[in-house]
């Protein structure tokens, strides 16, 4: 990408800066939600292949408590074990499905992928947080990739 980075520790920020060969004045902002992403806890691989892969990245955040107010304690963790699933297969079904990347860290959720699909993502997991079972989101998920297949 040609981008000087640096971590400015007496400010506490991370700082880039285009050199005179960078070829493309956009790859500062592809490094730039690289790093945002990286700090919301992103595997580097993971977000790597899409963000250099891809012009139309997005990266949206959605907090468990905006879905439902009263989740609390043991609800919370109920509400995050829907959202992951036994050994991740939800989680990791939702990001197939939808070709995002999904961080669930605490009661914040990251997601990293094209607009459209953290649309659907996001439905996804606030249906699954308001308490939906996982089999009707699973077939749902099933409905929406066949239509998008269809049109393509």
């Amino acid at each position: 990408m040609k981008i000087d980075i640096r971590m400015n520790l007496v400010a506490k920020r991370v700082e880039l800066k285009t050199m005179r060969d960078t070829p493309d004045i956009s790859n500062l902002y592809k490094c730039s939600s690289y790093v945002q992403a990286f700090m919301l806890f992103f595997e580097p691989e993971q977000v790597r292949e899409a963000f250099f892969r891809y012009d139309n990245l997005d990266m949206s955040s959605l907090d468990m408590q905006d879905v439902k107010r009263t989740l609390k304690g043991d609800h919370l963790t109920r509400a995050i074990g829907r959202i992951c699933g036994k050994g991740g297969k939800i989680k990791f079904m939702i990001e197939n499905a939808t070709k995002t990347r999904i961080v669930v860290a605490g009661n914040k959720i990251h997601f990293v992928g094209t607009h459209d699909a953290i649309k659907i993502a996001k439905d996804s997991v606030c249906r699954l947080i308001m308490g939906s079972p996982a089999a009707k989101i699973a077939s749902r998920l099933r409905t929406i990739t066949a239509r998008a297949s269809e049109r393509f």
